[in-house]
């Protein structure tokens, strides 16, 4: 993570993802499949969006 990362909201993680729906975002977090991210006090997710690009390569990576 670099000193001036972006948090990522679940919705801007799901635009960049190309629209997938957030039960679609939530089944891959429940079987470990989704990017990074962690609760904050509230109950909403955030992700670094440094992290969230990793997890993208590694994705095209293993295509």
């Amino acid at each position: 993570m670099k000193k001036d990362d972006k948090l990522m909201t679940v919705p801007e993680i799901l635009d960049a993802l190309g629209g997938i729906s957030r039960r679609t975002f939530y089944r891959w977090r429940q079987i470990g499949k989704a990017p990074e991210g962690f609760k904050l006090p509230n109950g909403e997710i955030r992700g670094y969006r440094s992290e969230f690009d990793a997890w993208l390569e590694s994705l095209r990576e293993a295509a």
